[in-house]
This record gives C-alpha cells, structure tokens and sequence, in this order.
C-alpha cells in the first residue's frame, strides 16, 4: 500500500530535500506541498492524504493549529530540536508524532510509516521533555480521580495502564482479560475521549492525574 503524504513547511528547500529524499522511496507518494497552515489544512481536505508531515512553525497559522483542524489523516510534526516547547500542544491538538529534523532519514520514514498504520510515534529526545512537561505542573490535589463521563471503572483501569505505556496484550496480562477485549476498551477510550490515537490517551490519563511521571534518577 502506498502512504499518500502532504509536506507542509514554510521552507522551500526542507520540503525539497524531503521530496526528493522520498522520490526512491517506494511505498511512498507525495500529493501536495504547503508553505502554511491555512494551506496544509486546505490541500488535506483537497487531496485525502494519509499522512501529513506538519512544520510547527509556519506563517499564517501554525502547525498545532492546522493539526487541531485536520481531522481525515494522521499528522507527523517534523521540527527543529529547538521547538521542544510546542511538544504538548502539538500532541494535544492531535498529533500522531513529534520528530526532530536532526533524525536519520530511515528513522523518519520508518516513523511515518508507524504513524500510516494508525500507532504512534514521538523522537526519544521528545519524549523526555513530555514528561518533564508534566513533570513540572504541581500535583493534584488528593481526592478521588476527576471523573470522566460515560468512561466506566473497567475503561479507567485500561486508560490507566495505557498511560503507562502498556501495550494490548500487556494490559490484557494485567487485568486477566483477553487481548481483544483490552483492544476493545481501548477502542471505546478512543471514541469516548474523543482521542486520535494512543498519544492523547497517555496525555489524558496524565491530566486526570490516573498516571504520574516519575522524576526519580537513576
């Protein structure tokens, strides 16, 4: 299957390099190019990418607020290491990914194409400031979880162990369920939550305080 990409960037000579970079890569297709926000979001209601690799900072409109409007395909926010302060509200607007520009090419597309397949994927480097993201905010106050509407006990265990970075069958291990139904929870957390993919269920569960970062060292 071919991955329809759209590459929107304010630099001309990134989305050169990455077209041509692309161009021996087989299972790949680029359908559009956009030097602005307002432009991605238009060309991916024009052209029904599946992925669209999204610069955070763009004239117009930035990359986080064309990633909250484009709901029809997987977005891969492709930055500089410097733009490490935009990571939670990229995520949060519903990005699939967060990349640095540094990485290996193979690493990229290996990424874009985690991110076709409806998973998700965020650079190590990223990831760690995610979590010194939250990190930083004050605890919650203690009391019982903020309650989550229509979510039932079982679904708030599930949310639980995937903000804990748990995979399906992990869960299904954790609960003595099967792995279906722990797909199948997960599924409903999707829907319910409103949530892309399993990046915003892991920021949700860190919001509701279900999940806690660990700042011990070691």
């Amino acid at each position: 299957m071919t991955i329809r990409i759209v590459l929107a960037d304010d630099q001309p000579l990134i989305r050169t390099g990455l077209r041509v970079l692309m161009a021996d890569t087989p299972d790949m297709e680029i359908v559009g190019e956009a030097g602005t926000g307002a432009e991605a979001v238009a060309l991916v209601d024009e052209t029904r990418p599946d992925v669209v690799v999204m610069d955070v900072r763009m004239p117009d409109m930035d990359g986080i607020e064309a990633t909250r409007r484009i709901r029809t395909a997987h977005v891969v926010m492709l930055t500089t290491f410097d733009d490490d302060e935009y990571v939670y509200g990229s995520l949060r607007a519903g990005a699939s990914g967060f990349l640095v520009k540094d990485m290996a090419l193979e690493e990229i597309l290996a990424a874009i194409r985690v991110v076709a397949k409806g998973d998700a994927l965020i650079a190590p480097s990223v990831t760690k400031k995610l979590i010194e993201e939250f990190a930083a905010r004050p605890e919650p106050a203690p009391g019982p979880p903020r309650p989550v509407d229509g979510v039932t006990d079982r679904e708030r265990q599930v949310l639980t162990l995937v903000g804990r970075g748990l995979s399906n069958q992990e869960i299904a291990v954790e609960l003595v369920i099967s792995v279906a139904t722990a797909k199948a929870h997960v599924a409903r957390l999707l829907t319910k939550l409103d949530a892309r993919d399993r990046v915003q269920l892991v920021i949700i569960a860190y919001e509701l305080g279900l999940v806690r970062p660990s700042t011990g060292g070691g």
